[in-house]
C-alpha cells in the first residue's frame, strides 16, 4: 500500500511542477504582450503627432546600423 501512495505523491508533485510552470510560461507571455502594446501605442502616439519613429530595428539588436549613424551626423 505505501508503493501505491508513494506513486500518488510523486503523480501529484509532477502535476504540480507541470501547474507551476505553465503558470510562468504564461505569466511571461502576458509581461511580453504587455511591452509590445506599450511599444505599438508609443509608435501610433508619435504618428500622430508627426514625429519621427524613434525605434530602430529589432529591440534585441544591439546598437544602430553604420548607415543609419551617418545620416545622424549630417
Amino acid at each position: 500500500m505505501t508503493d501505491k501512495t508513494s506513486q500518488e505523491s510523486e503523480t501529484s508533485q509532477r502535476k504540480a511542477e507541470v501547474e507551476r510552470q505553465a503558470a510562468k510560461r504564461a505569466e511571461r507571455s502576458a509581461e511580453q504582450l504587455r511591452a509590445n502594446l506599450q511599444r505599438r501605442k508609443a509608435q501610433v502616439r508619435a504618428r500622430r503627432e508627426g514625429r519621427a519613429d524613434e525605434t530602430d530595428g529589432l529591440p534585441a539588436s544591439s546598437g544602430r546600423s553604420a548607415a543609419s549613424k551617418g545620416t545622424d551626423a549630417d
